[in-house]
């Protein structure tokens, strides 16, 4: 079971690799069955044949080469049987060891015809050419085009000593593919010129061969893998007849050529075609018999090459690969071919999903594609060097899987950084975010001295309220209220430092700071209490009654930055004015915003405030001023509602008892008391014992019993200030009101008009 659970875990932590790798591959071999992937691998693939180092020229081929010279000197094309007649003469002169005439003499082009052909009666190592009908498509049928053939000369016929000259052309025009042989359509087996002459050419030194109709060629130790229209790049490609890839020697005029001119008026070495093979071509433009391949727009060498040369170039294949062990081109299989593919594709996606745990961020991408080029320079490297060997692989899917899997991989790293973004900017700000993850010294714990602006909000009573509602509903108001804080604000770039329950701890001025950062603390604290009404009307759909929140402000230097430890920190600030606000805010009552003496002054003169008073908190030497704000001018041009009504004169005091509370604790007796005046939200009290100014305290109705008898109680209040006329009586301003006593006060105060 642990082993188990080890396995998933694994397989949790490579998600990403796991699904992109196949994904990617599946959808690179789609292309590729669609043949969309073909001429890109056709352009790797030339570009492969240019970077090679060009090959020795192979000495046992001599091209004849019929150039324009040579046709101007004739005078004719096609050049009289007796030119022909002479130029064969003057090679068989020279031994060679086999002659290809690619040249078609079906018809007579006298003078010299009979010259001609006692010549052809009398060399049994010459081969001419003939043309065999193309195959068209009717009606869905392939048919042969018999108006394309071309017989070869009779006198070679009758001695079987004729090959064909066919060709096989890639989609884009060049010639990739060579054809060894073919069978006709009523059977008869046809080998091509350059298998023809490769044959006779080793037949002296004695090697055999063998080839069956469908399996393959061997010839001495050599096998020649008849080409699958499936192989390597090719997806359905014609693989009629026997053909095998090329493997070119270099560009056109990499054999040793000679004119036909030069070889008749005796201009060659006496032994250069001496137990060699020689091929009669044509070379001329005019001539019109040139192909391309993959060398030919190579910056140094654009033109192409000619029918000849590509002859040339298939009999030293064979030559090369039987005598040489020159390397043919080779193909993987396809289970191998997919698994190269799949592979890069897989480490695509490792090296970019590795990088996720990259420290610095901001380098992640940058990084990711470095790792990405160098991994498809080793791609391209490692084909070119097996390519060098005779392994064609596959390079643009291996590339594409490649490059597709990292994309993906970054890709989704991207959405998934800017969902956590998302997710950690509902716990900072979006400052706060960006100087974590996008600078380097983001994540350094400690801090800085900086004079900052700290508001802290508390909704008044909030404990005796959610005491009476389950913890859900708790939270579902209290989200309703935090959603509106948290947009009021955001909108005036606040940094949220924390939520303390129902209390907000915000920031101004860290972590970027700025000229009005008091002013905008102010306007933010009216903008929070204005939106209070919103909230109220929302939750109370739910049932819940009026909430009422205070707000306290201060300003000063604390020390902002990460604090805590390297596994576990958090963005906020430490100090005594963080202190001083909180003990700021504990003195407001619902709806108020106090203001310490230093924000006033860093604010200036368009904050508008009610009244003022000194209070000496805990913890400070000497006491400060505090002021009730009620608007601010200028840009803002924000104000508080003016208060709720007046106090009403009950006509018979109302009883009560009161004890003062230190944070949420009773510390005294009970006080009996009269309400002399009331209104929704205050009263003023007569009592033998007054209570301090700023004194929280906790009211129980004596002469009033809701509907189970019970004396209505627990309900919460602050002593906002003491009468000027008499040391008996007391200002309150009710904190927390339940929805029995809030009805209770207005009988009361019906009652009493």
């Amino acid at each position: 079971m642990i082993e188990w659970k080890g396995v998933k875990q694994q397989i949790w932590e490579w998600r990403a690799v796991l699904i992109t790798a196949p994904s990617v591959t599946g959808f690179v071999l789609f292309l590729h069955f669609l043949g969309w992937l073909q001429p890109l691998e056709w352009t790797a693939l030339n570009q492969f044949f240019r970077w090679r180092p060009l090959e020795p020229t192979d000495s046992r081929i001599v091209i004849v080469g019929i150039n324009e010279l040579d046709i101007q000197k004739v005078g004719q094309w096609p050049a009289p049987d007796a030119v022909l007649a002479k130029l064969l003469q003057k090679i068989k002169k020279q031994q060679p060891r086999a002659i290809g005439l690619d040249l078609y003499r079906d018809l007579v082009v006298n003078p010299g015809h009979q010259e001609l052909v006692k010549i052809f009666e009398t060399t049994p190592n010459l081969i001419g050419i003939e043309k065999k009908p193309n195959f068209i498509a009717i009606d869905g049928n392939k048919v042969e085009d018999k108006t394309s053939a071309v017989a070869p000369p009779p006198a070679l016929k009758v001695r079987g000593q004729v090959a064909a000259a066919d060709l096989v052309l890639d989609e884009d025009g060049r010639i990739r593919r060579g054809l060894l042989f073919f069978y006709t359509s009523d059977g008869e087996k046809v080998e091509t010129l350059g298998l023809k002459l490769a044959l006779i050419y080793l037949k002296k030194q004695k090697i055999t061969y063998d080839f069956t109709k469908d399996n393959y060629i061997k010839i001495g130790d050599t096998v020649f893998t008849r080409f699958n229209g499936n192989n390597g790049a090719y997806v359905r490609a014609d693989d009629g007849g026997y053909q095998v890839l090329l493997n070119f020697r270099g560009p056109t005029k990499s054999f040793r050529t000679v004119s036909m001119t030069d070889v008749i008026e005796d201009r060659i070495p006496p032994d250069l075609m001496r137990d060699r093979i020689v091929l009669i071509g044509a070379t001329a433009a005019s001539l019109k018999d040139e192909f391309y391949t993959p060398y030919t727009g190579l910056v140094k060498n654009r033109l192409p090459t000619t029918g000849v040369e590509i002859h040339a170039n298939l009999t030293s294949q064979i030559l090369s690969s039987v005598l040489d062990k020159r390397p043919l081109i080779k193909v993987w299989n396809a289970p191998i071919a997919y698994l190269w593919t799949f592979g890069w594709s897989a480490l695509g996606a490792i090296l970019s999903w590795k990088l996720r745990h990259s420290k610095n961020h901001v380098k992640l991408f940058p990084w990711t594609a470095a790792s990405i080029l160098l991994a498809g320079g080793i791609l391209i490297g490692g084909s070119y060097f097996l390519f060098l060997f005779g392994w064609w692989v596959p390079l643009v899917p291996s590339a594409m899987a490649l490059t597709f899997s990292a994309i993906l991989i970054v890709a989704y790293l991207a959405v998934s950084a800017a969902y956590i973004r998302q997710t950690f900017s509902r716990y900072l700000t979006n400052e706060v975010v960006a100087r974590i993850l996008e600078t380097p010294e983001g994540l350094k714990l400690g801090g800085e001295r900086r004079k900052v602006t700290i508001l802290m909000s508390d909704l008044r009573g909030f404990s005796a309220v959610s005491e009476r509602f389950p913890p859900e509903k708790v939270v579902g108001f209290l989200n309703i209220y935090l959603e509106a804080m948290v947009d009021v604000i955001t909108h005036f770039e606040g940094t949220i430092d924390e939520f303390i329950g129902d209390a907000i701890l915000v920031i101004f001025g860290a972590p970027n700071q700025r000229e009005d950062d008091a002013q905008r603390s102010v306007a933010c604290a009216i903008a929070m209490q204005l939106a209070m009404d919103a909230v109220n009307k929302r939750i109370k759909r739910l049932g819940i009654p009026k909430l009422e929140m205070g707000i306290g402000i201060n300003t000063g230097e604390v020390v902002v930055g990460n604090i805590g430890s390297q596994k576990r920190a958090k963005y906020g600030v430490v100090g005594n004015h963080v202190n001083l606000t909180g003990r700021i805010e504990s003195y407001t009552v619902g709806g108020q915003i106090l203001i310490s003496e230093f924000t006033l002054k860093e604010a200036g003169d368009i904050i508008k405030f009610n009244t003022q008073m000194q209070v000496e908190p805990k913890g400070i030497q000497k006491p400060i001023t505090l002021y009730d704000v009620c608007g601010i001018s200028g840009k803002y041009n924000l104000f508080l509602p003016e208060s709720e009504g007046e106090l009403l004169t009950m006509k018979s005091p109302i009883l009560i008892q009161y004890t003062v509370l230190d944070g949420k604790h009773v510390i005294g007796t009970m006080f009996e008391a009269r309400i002399i005046r009331l209104s929704a939200n205050s009263a003023e009290v007569v009592a033998e014992h007054p209570a301090d100014i700023l004194s929280n305290i906790k009211i129980n109705f004596l002469g009033e019993t809701n509907k189970t008898g019970d004396i209505f109680g627990d309900v919460y209040a602050k002593v906002v200030k003491r009468s000027a006329d008499t040391n008996t009586s007391f200002y309150i301003r009710f904190t927390a009101i339940p929805p029995d006593v809030a009805a209770l006060i207005s009988q009361l105060i019906d009652r009493n008009k």
